[in-house]
């Protein structure tokens, strides 16, 4: 193969490996200073062991591959602030996840401001800058915080 190739085969790669690594620190990182204890006490390993913290809800026949709420439905959607300005806003996902990592990888990956909002109804919101419904949905697959038909887009 041609070494340009090559390369762009190595970077995919280094993509898929580098988001695998990031959900499982999401998940490594919701665990208690006592469950890590425990794992290094059972001698099973670090606390960065695969696991699958779905597997209960996957037997149940849930969709909730990383999603929670109703259906395990993860709601995108946008809003009007003034003039042209916009915020995008991710409600439903999993509280299993530090939504306060996702809003800073979302923040570099995307070049765009945003932060968390508790809402009295939704819980734990992130909120965007900008109109990032498109790149949020294909962020959240590819990480694999969420499935496809897990996603729901609002608005215009």
């Amino acid at each position: 193969c041609t070494p340009h190739i090559c390369l762009e085969q190595q970077e995919k790669q280094g993509r898929e490996r580098n988001c695998k690594l990031f959900k499982q620190s999401l998940l490594a990182e919701k665990r208690s200073c006592k469950q890590r204890e425990a794992i290094m006490a059972a001698g099973v390993g670090p606390p960065m062991k695969l696991f699958d913290e779905f597997a209960d809800a996957k037997t149940e026949g849930e969709a909730g591959a990383g999603a929670s709420g109703v259906g395990g439905v993860v709601h995108i959607r946008i809003q009007q602030r003034n003039g042209r300005k916009t915020l995008t806003t991710v409600q439903g996902l999993s509280d299993d996840y530090d939504k306060k990592r996702i809003v800073r990888a979302l923040k570099k990956e995307f070049a765009c401001n945003g932060t968390v909002v508790d809402h009295s109804e939704y819980g734990e919101v992130i909120q965007l800058q900008g109109d990032q419904r498109n790149n949020v949905c294909h962020f959240l697959t590819a990480v694999g915080l969420a499935k496809e038909e897990q996603l729901k887009i609002h608005g215009f």
